[in-house]
């Protein structure tokens, strides 16, 4: 039979109830049981120390600053987000790409030369894509111009992504020879 909580609250009579001495610490040892502390987690701290670390070797590396920077003040460019706004997307697309596949390389003594032997190559075509630049600042707008410069750009990341290859390449035989000799 159902009962009205009412009345069972009201005839309740309050029992008088003594905790033990150490309850207190009982307490304290179960809910440390269930509720163990959890070590602080750091990984948000090491994902950040590596993108600052991708990008200041992304600095380092970056061709323009291996150049004088007098010969840049001299010369004003046209970059080909003034022509359209498709040419815009299309330069910042591959000028983005070609950023983050520098700031994605690792420097070692064993890759060091391959490193520099590709940097040269891409220096040449950044002073390339410069004098394209040029060329269209006084020549004016033409296809000719403007397919190089893509192209230009195409050649540089490409280059990248092959170096990018040959550096996992040559990574994946210094691990085989390293666990042939272990």
């Amino acid at each position: 039979m159902p009962k009205d909580i009412r009345n069972v609250v009201r005839d309740f009579e309050m029992e008088n109830i003594e905790l033990s001495q150490n309850h207190e610490a009982r307490f304290l040892n179960k809910l440390e049981e269930a509720f163990p502390e959890k070590k602080k987690s750091f990984q948000w701290l090491y994902a950040v120390a590596s993108i600052v670390v991708l990008l200041g070797l992304g600095i380092k590396f970056y061709p323009n600053h291996i150049e004088s920077t007098k010969e840049n003040v001299e010369t004003e460019q046209v970059n080909l987000g003034e022509i359209s706004p498709e040419m815009k997307k299309i330069e910042d697309y591959y000028l983005t790409a070609i950023n983050y596949e520098i700031a994605s390389l690792n420097e070692t003594q064993n890759n060091k030369a391959l490193l520099d032997e590709y940097f040269e190559k891409i220096s040449k075509l950044d002073t390339d894509y410069k004098r394209l630049n040029q060329k269209l600042k006084k020549e004016g707008i033409t296809n000719k111009t403007i397919n190089s410069l893509i192209t230009n750009l195409q050649l540089r990341l490409q280059l990248l992504i092959h170096l990018k290859d040959q550096l996992n390449d040559l990574q994946t035989k210094e691990n085989n020879n390293e666990s042939i000799v272990i």
